[in-house]
């Protein structure tokens, strides 16, 4: 996703990535498909973010699975909430995993997001 949004490695990197910053990372065979990170934003909600499947492993579930790997961590660490800022063309996605819109669209960087919520 970053050559495809001209993001650079710098860039992926930034203040959110510290002590408190977990990653999930699914691989096939050893190899990397997809990949999330989550941080704290308060002491009930939990931010996933950087969602990210392999063109050639989506819509088989990947990233459903991703995202339910983060909620269940979440939970497991005394969260009850999860927040993603979603982009636009992909609340539908998060739709099906019941979270709700809870704002306006934002612009990003490289594109627009929505941020969304989820009780746990």
């Amino acid at each position: 996703m970053a050559k495809k949004h001209h993001i650079t490695l710098r860039q992926e990197f930034d203040e959110h990535d510290g002590p408190d910053t977990k990653y999930i990372v699914i691989t096939d065979n050893d190899f990397p498909i997809a990949t999330a990170r989550m941080y704290p934003l308060d002491d009930q909600s939990m931010m996933i973010g950087r969602v990210v499947v392999l063109p050639e492993y989506r819509h088989q579930g990947i990233g459903t699975m991703v995202v339910s790997e983060c909620e269940d961590w979440a939970e497991e660490l005394g969260y009850s909430k999860t927040v993603v800022e979603s982009r636009e063309n992909k609340v539908a996605f998060y739709e099906q995993m019941l979270y709700e819109v809870c704002g306006e669209a934002m612009a990003g960087d490289t594109f627009r997001c929505i941020r969304m919520e989820k009780e746990l």
